[in-house]
């Protein structure tokens, strides 16, 4: 019977601390600003998911970074209001400075990440043994690469001569 009792104990303590920690979540993702957190986020993974697609550098690069970012708030506009939500849970948890750091291992804020270091993260989801880090990975990904190849301007670089005239 003691052996019961310790059992539900520790049960009991499990619980509660992902009770805790879920709360601490929700403290943390309560009250941000989500269009500040969607543009850092967004700032930091377009150049990563788009290294070697960008211009090489200045006004070019930030451009083209502006461009898709702006095409990615416009495809989330068009989501079903459950799937803004969920991205917009995502972005503020990347953008507080405990998410950025315990869940995507980047110290840095991340208008100063390297970009190697917003890749590793990225590509540590990618990889991630639970579903719901490679569902973000999945999002940010997809979001990013979609809007950019669907922007005409990019198309050159990869020989793309656009859709056939009907």
């Amino acid at each position: 019977m003691g052996r019961m009792r310790r059992r539900t104990l520790l049960k009991a303590g499990l619980v509660g601390g992902a009770l805790l920690a879920a709360a601490g979540g929700a403290a943390i993702v309560a009250n941000r600003d989500p269009h500040r957190d969607r543009d850092a986020v967004l700032g930091a993974v377009v150049p990563a998911l788009l290294d070697g697609a960008l211009p090489s550098g200045g006004a070019l690069r930030e451009a083209a970074v502006r461009r898709c970012t702006d095409g990615v708030v416009a495809a989330i506009a068009g989501l079903a209001p459950s799937s803004q939500a969920e991205l917009a849970q995502l972005f503020a948890l990347l953008g507080s400075a405990p998410g950025r750091r315990l869940l995507a291992g980047v110290h840095d804020d991340w208008h100063v990440a390297d970009t190697a270091q917003v890749g590793a993260f990225l590509q540590s989801w990618r990889q991630h043994r639970f579903d719901l880090f490679r569902g973000g990975y999945a999002a940010l990904h997809d979001l990013v690469i979609g809007t950019w190849y669907a922007d005409p301007d990019a198309w050159p670089a990869i020989g793309y001569a656009g859709p056939l005239p009907l």
